[in-house]
């Protein structure tokens, strides 16, 4: 069963605190495209902040939004680029859409960055 909320003042009602707890249940509850609208707005009001655009970026990827899911990725992997499970998603969002060459690049940092270095 899915949810649907009463109207659009019940996204941004609240703290960013309580926005954010309100995104993560949506989110463990399977509703990823409703965490995502919760968060596109947290995430324009806190900018510099990772937790709430990876958090978006996988309410996008598992809702298959995979171009905004991108989008979202690149901007983090951009100011962090160690960031480790950015790039294991962006890698997994680009193989998803065909696009494997350009994926293989981040899984292979995502990778590195876990300490699996393969037969080197």
């Amino acid at each position: 069963m899915t949810y649907t909320a009463p109207g659009d003042a019940y996204y941004s009602r609240g703290t960013p605190a309580e926005r954010w707890e309100r995104a993560q249940l949506f989110f463990d509850a399977k509703e990823y495209a409703v965490a995502a609208r919760v968060l596109s707005e947290l995430v324009e009001e806190v900018p510099e902040q990772t937790g709430p655009r990876l958090l978006l970026a996988r309410a996008y990827y598992h809702s298959a939004q995979l171009r905004r899911a991108e989008a979202e990725l690149l901007l983090i992997v951009e100011r962090d680029p160690v960031e480790r499970y950015a790039r294991l998603l962006l890698g997994r969002t680009l193989e998803r859409q065909g696009r494997t060459d350009e994926a293989k690049p981040h899984l292979t940092i995502a990778s590195a960055l876990a300490g699996d270095f393969g037969d080197a």
